[in-house]
């Protein structure tokens, strides 16, 4: 699996996914928060299926 994320992406994906992941603790406490478990989990693996299906990739060097 190689890396298809960048550095700039992958940190807006980590905020993204903790600003989403807080609305099941804080805030209106909804279950849609559970949502920010994806763009938190890609940014963390740095790997995006749907980037590979579509053959994208934001990654200046995908081989690291």
């Amino acid at each position: 699996m190689t890396a298809n994320i960048g550095t700039i992406d992958r940190n807006l994906r980590l905020l993204l996914g903790v600003a989403l992941l807080s609305l099941v603790f804080v805030g209106p406490q909804t279950p849609w928060g559970l949502v920010g478990l994806i763009p938190l989990v890609t940014g963390l693996a740095r790997f995006c299926p749907v980037y590979r299906i579509a053959g994208i990739s934001s990654c200046a060097n995908p081989e690291s």
